[in-house]
């Protein structure tokens, strides 16, 4: 199927505007089709233009009473001509449903075998389950009904009425771009509520009901704290009616921002104990989607080069609100350790891009642009630019832009000019060095026999300002903070040169590689577990793992400092991330797997009689603990009931975990897994047993056929078959299927469509396979223009993380 491109948008914008869309879902055929009937009203300036549709059969068409050729249709797009000043398009589909979480995804429970349905439209999706002018600038109305069994549910964009058996009609929307239309139809659960005279709803599979019932409470809160202070900070109320928030099955993302029908992964209905990090990162889960109401929703960008104003301002303002009005903590400190790293990593790799980029990709491509720099580095940009400017001008600004273009759309120089207007200055000249240019600067510190130099060091011509606070640490953990604007490559920071440990931008407010000097490295065992500031903490990891991946510190330096500090360790976003790291980057990539993951687990071990029962970071520091030792004797009394750590909930979650590491340890085969998914029958235990069949070394061949050829499997079966089949224990076992990865994964686009085609070959490329003679293989797929985008993304993702890893092997043996 041909790809939007950014000319054809425009023209088509330029050339049309949409005045509504009625829309009909017929959802009672038997099978894996339904029909959809879309009648669009539109006002044309020229004589021809084209709708786009993806069906299995398209079934009939009328422009204006006459009816049209189906057999025009081509590439998803079908031509329109003679076209009036106004028009009537009406288009019967016969579309299939998607197993791949974009289109009308179908899912059913294997709890209980109940169908469930809700629509992804984002990006290229919406076409695959109604006929629309598919682009982010052609907004209109919408009035929907849908056709269904008859005890089942509808929900979307506008509120639902149910108008006969199994008959249901929703209100006319607001005008909304094509990429957030959104029905549900299925037997949900629903909860109601109400707040401040919003209309409040929850929604999830029949088999999760006690689980939502329990959460509900936390959920309406953090919602209403959320909608409080949105409502302070902006001009306007929510616009968009009720506020339904739904957990779906087989969701590729954490969630997408549907007005007035927020759709969430329904993994974040927890089953069991969670850590205070996970309740607080549904928390801004919560509160990121909310704030695009008014960045996404109210006011949309016109081309996908700017889905930053989109994404990075919802991703600022998540951390932002449920930091200052919800009832979940530490969200900055999150930021640091999990956001922030996140996009670090993506800024220092081959595909970085800037926030707000010129150049201009497609819509297919441009799906690959929701990564680390338009989600996390926007938001710390974002950060950066609201201290520059004082929350008054910034508000005064951000209000302006809502109150110019709501229900429209906008860009990048528009936003500019109401900031201006509101009172910044200079910020064509910020823009340019924050938005359009790639790649960070480098903050360091230098001790001279007088004090402190802090110096910036560019990757380019760009002149960055940081405004930043620099800590200085005495032995005790006490700190000195200064404030600094950074607008020169080195300037004198009024701080002695007598600290224990000195770290630039201790707060975390710019975005910059920071490296510490010799002297605050050598002390930071003893100083790094006594520094009380979660954020500074955060600070400093993210210097030393960004160092050990560019070879500069050894990574047994950087093991010791984990062995030593993780004792004294008090967040559960710490140990949390940085055991993720080890995993991902340290044990079995930079070191060899069994020399070290000996110290971790010992470390952990110790922490676990330390901890407080029953706590939250004593849930992380289990987890942590039970992935790297290789006590199957004690991980196998745990399961039985028999020595578990006092205050431990053993939920099913946790066991699936247990048993993963057996399999993993060859204490645990099929007879196990089986007889585990006995206990779980849910959707969840099939994929959890999924995983632990990927890591069984006769499951391995199974597992890749599923991932490379199977277009019914579903995505969260498929991604936890990715997960569990490389594990650096099993080298042996998986090296067959390394050179494998290069010829298989280029043919999953014809199989699967969107996300999840990237989000697959990121999982299952041979991350632990660290041999020069993969670069090869690698470079000529990135090569290879036949190949869909995103597996070229992913695999020079893989290729960027291959050569560090053996930069360091080079570097420190």
């Amino acid at each position: 199927m041909r790809a939007l491109t950014v000319e054809e948008a425009r023209q088509r914008a330029t050339d049309l505007a949409v005045r509504s869309y009625r829309v009909e879902f017929d959802l009672t055929g038997p099978g894996d089709t339904f029909v959809t009937t879309s009648r669009i009203q539109f006002a044309a300036g020229i004589g021809t233009s084209w709708v786009d549709v993806k069906p299995e059969r398209l079934l009939a068409v009328e422009l204006n009473g006459t009816a049209l050729d189906v057999g025009l249709l081509a590439e998803g797009r079908l031509p329109l001509t003679d076209l009036q000043d106004e028009n009537e398009l009406v288009v019967t589909a016969e579309l299939k449903y998607s197993a791949d979480g974009e289109g009308l995804q179908r899912s059913v429970d294997a709890a209980d075998g109940k169908v469930y349905t809700y629509g992804m439209s984002s990006l290229e999706s919406a076409p695959r389950y109604f006929p629309c002018f598919d682009q982010p600038d052609l907004k209109a109305p919408y009035t929907i009904t849908v056709k269904c069994p008859e005890d089942w549910v509808v929900l979307g964009n506008g509120a639902a009425t149910q108008v006969g058996p199994g008959e249901w009609r929703l209100a006319e929307t607001k005008p909304l771009s094509t990429y957030f239309v959104t029905i549900l139809a299925g037997p949900y659960h629903l909860i109601r509520s109400e707040h401040d005279g919003i209309p409040l709803g929850l929604a999830c599979r029949q088999s999760l009901k006690e689980h939502l019932d329990r959460e509900a409470e936390d959920l309406f809160r953090t919602t209403g704290e959320a909608f409080d202070e949105y409502h302070r900070m902006f001009r306007q109320r929510y616009p968009f009616g009720e506020y339904w928030q739904a957990f779906v099955p087989d969701f590729n993302l954490g969630a997408m921002e549907n007005p007035g029908c927020v759709t969430f992964a329904d993994h974040l209905v927890f089953r069991g104990p969670v850590t205070e990090a996970e309740r607080s990162t549904r928390a801004r889960i919560v509160d990121h989607e909310m704030a695009h109401m008014w960045f996404g929703d109210l006011v949309t960008m016109q081309w996908w080069n700017d889905m930053w104003l989109n994404e990075s301002f919802a991703e600022y303002m998540a951390h932002r609100v449920a930091e200052d009005a919800t009832s979940h903590g530490g969200n900055w400190t999150d930021f640091a350790f999990v956001r922030k790293w996140w996009g670090l990593r993506t800024d220092q790799s081959s595909s970085t891009h800037p926030v707000a980029p010129d150049s201009l990709k497609d819509a297919r491509e441009s799906l690959d642009d929701f990564d680390g720099i338009s989600y996390a580095k926007g938001a710390a940009v974002l950060k950066q630019l609201a201290k520059y400017l004082g929350d008054d001008v910034f508000l005064k600004g951000v209000n302006a832009h809502l109150d110019a273009h709501e229900y429209g759309n906008a860009d990048l120089a528009e936003f500019i000019a109401k900031l201006t207007e509101a009172g910044a200055q200079d910020l064509a000249n910020w823009s340019d060095q924050w938005l359009r240019t790639s790649g960070l600067d480098t903050i360091s510190i230098e001790r001279t026999t007088d004090g402190v130099v802090l110096h910036r060091k560019s990757p380019d011509g760009s002149r960055r300002p940081h405004k930043l606070s620099v800590g200085g640490y005495d032995a005790s953990g006490a700190a000195t903070i200064v404030d600094v604007m950074l607008d020169q490559d080195s300037m004198e920071v009024a701080l002695s040169n007598e600290y224990a440990v000195i770290v630039p931008d201790a707060n975390d407010d710019t975005w910059a590689k920071i490296r510490l000097d010799a002297r605050s490295l050598a002390n930071l065992p003893a100083v790094l577990p006594k520094i009380a500031d979660g954020t500074t903490r955060a600070v400093i990891w993210n210097s030393i793992r960004d160092a050990t991946a560019d070879a500069e510190l050894d990574p047994r330096q950087a093991l010791d400092l984990f062995v030593t500090a993780i004792k004294d360790e008090d967040s559960d976003i710490a140990v949390g991330s940085l055991v993720r790291w080890l995993a991902e980057h340290v044990l079995g990539v930079y070191l060899p797997y069994d020399d070290w993951r000996g110290p971790v687990a010992d470390a952990l071990g110790a922490k676990l009689g330390t901890v407080e029962p029953g706590s939250s970071l004593q849930l992380a520091t289990v987890r942590g603990f039970v992935a790297t030792t290789d006590d199957a004797e004690l991980l196998k009394s745990w399961l039985d009931g028999v020595a578990t750590p006092a205050g431990l909930e053993l939920d099913q979650d946790l066991r699936w975990d247990l048993v993963l590491r057996l399999v993993q340890l060859d204490g645990f085969g099929a007879a196990e897994i089986d007889a585990e998914l006995a206990r779980d029958t849910s959707t969840e235990g099939v994929n959890q047993a999924a995983r632990c069949r990927a890591a069984l070394p006769a499951g391995k061949e199974s597992a890749w056929t599923r991932i490379m050829t199977d277009p019914a499997i579903g995505v969260k079966e498929l991604l936890a078959l990715a997960d569990g089949f490389w594990h650096p224990g099993q080298a042996e076992v998986t090296a067959p299927y390394v050179q494998r990865y290069f010829t298989d994964i280029a043919g999953t686009d014809a199989i699967r469509a969107g996300m999840v085609i990237g989000l697959t070959a990121r999982r299952i490329a041979p991350r632990f396979a660290i041999d020069e003679s993969l670069v090869e293989p690698a470079e000529r797929l990135i090569a290879d223009d036949n190949v869909v985008s995103s597996v070229r993304r992913q695999t020079a993702n893989f290729l960027d993380d291959l050569r560090r890893a053996l930069a360091v092997r080079r570097t420190f043996g």
